[in-house]
């Protein structure tokens, strides 16, 4: 039987632990999993575009575990009622490719981001940073806010969003947080004005300038999230020229992060490498940092790993016949006869 962990199942179990618990736990995973990276086959998602959105799959896999998430991108789902990013993924295991985990990853990759986010901060960010700007109010912004405050020390953080409305739900939702001092702020400029982290969490699927040069002060660590796709950039690219690069998977950041905009050698660090020691990551105080984080699916691996292991803790999920029963491996068409039908319902039972 296969695992399945659904949206109710998430919500119950991200409570059980919680939230900070569960994203500083998150962080820890996925840090493990980037510092293995040489033992993961990897390759860049692939993605069938249309106008006004993105539909992906983001494979990954080691000796052991498959696992792959299917993501969407439809910054104009929210005019009908819809998420923007909604997912789901399976991890599977290697030796029989069978699926042990079926699970909801909408909620799931809004921690794994931000859990991701963190994971970079702690490695490039100044260790005195306190002060953060959030541009971009949207459903990943409380994550991103509590990721930086319970883990990384930041005290205020100074929000802005087209959308007012999308800066009253984020001001609402984090008023439960007293220790943390949001300033509501009436552009990017003002935002971004004295703060020791950025965060971009934008959701236009185009080519903005969501950062220009002029904001940009020494020292600052720009955690870069928005931009995720062909086309999409929220940085401009002089912000990029004068600061160290880093990413996730090299292949696919140069086809969809914000150094796109950029010749193809231009300079950029693995993150991964960092984490494990090979490569410096900041270099001095004064340096500008870069995290251009698109999502790769080795965090999404990460998620799923943990998911597993936790609800397998609590005895949280659902166990489901994904797959038919093993009373006859040699016997499929089975299946399509009404006693096989009893059968199955019966085992469900």
């Amino acid at each position: 039987m296969t695992r399945f962990v659904d949206v109710p199942t998430m919500a119950r179990l991200v409570h059980d632990i919680g939230v900070a618990k569960s994203i500083g736990e998150l962080a820890s995973a996925i840090r493990d999993d980037f510092v293995r990276w040489p033992e993961f086959d990897k390759r860049a998602r692939v993605a069938n575009h249309s106008e006004i959105g993105v539909i992906e799959l983001m494979p990954v896999s080691n000796a052991q575990r498959y696992a792959f998430k299917y993501v969407n991108g439809h910054p104009s789902n929210t005019q009908r009622g819809l998420y923007t990013v909604m997912a789901f993924g399976v991890l599977a295991d290697v030796d029989t490719g069978y699926p042990v985990l079926l699970s909801e990853l909408t909620v799931a990759t809004a921690l794994r981001t931000c859990a991701t986010s963190l994971m970079a901060a702690r490695a490039l960010a100044r260790p005195d940073a306190r002060r953060m700007a959030l541009i971009g109010n949207g459903a990943q912004s409380e994550f991103q806010a509590l990721a930086f405050h319970c883990h990384l020390g930041i005290e205020e953080i100074a929000v802005y969003d087209v959308d007012p409305r999308a800066t009253d739900k984020l001001i609402c939702n984090l008023s439960v947080y007293p220790s943390l001092r949001i300033v509501r702020c009436a552009s990017t400029a003002e935002a971004v004005r004295g703060a020791d982290i950025v965060t971009t969490i934008t959701a236009d699927k185009g080519c903005a300038t969501i950062l220009t040069p002029d904001m940009i002060e020494p020292g600052i660590h720009i955690n870069a999230v928005g931009g995720d796709c062909p086309g999409k950039t929220e940085l401009h690219a002089d912000v990029l020229r004068g600061a160290r690069v880093f990413v996730e998977y090299e292949p696919q950041t140069r086809v969809e992060g914000d150094i796109q905009q950029l010749p193809a050698d231009f300079p950029v660090v693995d993150l991964w490498r960092v984490l494990a020691g090979t490569e410096a990551g900041r270099q001095s105080a004064e340096q500008v940092t870069v995290f251009d984080s698109v999502g790769f699916a080795l965090e999404d691996y990460s998620m799923l790993r943990y998911v597993l292991a936790q609800a397998e803790k609590r005895n949280l999920g659902t166990n489901v016949e994904l797959v038919p029963g093993v009373d006859d491996p040699k016997d499929l068409f089975r299946y399509t006869r009404p006693a096989a039908l009893r059968t199955v319902m019966r085992r469900v039972a």
